[in-house]
């Protein structure tokens, strides 16, 4: 099987074009940016982004940045409600039309993220992957990539994990241009988007597995 990361196009023309594209992106869009930053602040309150730790190429950790989709509501004794009770009707809009993750484009252009690649994922999954699925992280994580073009969060975590070794393993410009074109096509038609909650954590669905495969409850290393 022929491992691509080594590539020309792996190695330096990727890393151009996302900064061409991330940067082209944030300048056309910027009115859309700053409307929906001002929208968030009104209806779901500050802070407007939500930032979280998430591994990146070679699992160095960086901080993610999307807009919130969640209210900061709490019950009487100030603890967070709920996450069905914090969602609301703009943030789910938000969620849907993947309008949520905008602020990522500023990933891009850092260097933290590529416009196609793996999705990054939680800290705390890394403990739980095989040698096989930590392929994925040879690469930045992308703003889309080919598991989400093959069923988005529809997925189940082995076909996605099996969609994100292939694009490692097979990582071409044409690649590349045939995920971003499905990506439009699927966020205009709303398709294959699951509400959050619906899908098991990674790693309790990991360690339901080992439990009954009578496996150690962690696989080898840690999390970062």
């Amino acid at each position: 099987m022929t491992d691509c990361r080594g590539s020309i196009y792996a190695r330096y023309v990727k890393r151009v074009l996302d900064i061409v594209l991330s940067g082209a992106a944030l300048l056309l869009l910027s009115p859309v940016i700053l409307l929906l930053f001002v929208l968030v602040k009104i209806k779901l309150g500050s802070p407007v982004l939500f930032r979280q730790k998430r591994p990146g190429i070679y699992e160095n950790i960086f901080e993610m940045y999307k807009f919130r989709t969640m209210t900061d509501a709490r019950d009487a004794d100030g603890r967070l409600l709920p996450d069905d009770q914090r969602r609301t009707v703009f943030g789910q809009m938000l969620r849907r039309t993947s309008l949520d993750e905008l602020p990522e484009l500023f990933n891009i252009l850092k260097g933290d993220m590529s416009l196609i690649g793996p999705r990054p994922l939680l800290i705390k999954y890394l403990p739980y992957y095989t040698a096989e699925e930590k392929i994925r992280h040879q690469v930045r994580p992308g703003l889309t990539g080919y598991a989400q073009v093959h069923g988005r969060n529809a997925c189940v975590w082995e076909k996605r994990f099996q969609y994100d070794r292939e694009y490692v393993e097979h990582l071409t410009f044409g690649m590349d241009c045939r995920i971003l074109w499905k990506t439009v096509q699927k966020v205009l038609k709303g398709s294959d988007i699951v509400a959050p909650g619906v899908l098991e954590d990674f790693d309790e669905y990991r360690k339901k597995q080992n439990a009954d495969a009578g496996l150690p409850t962690v696989s080898s290393g840690s999390a970062k």
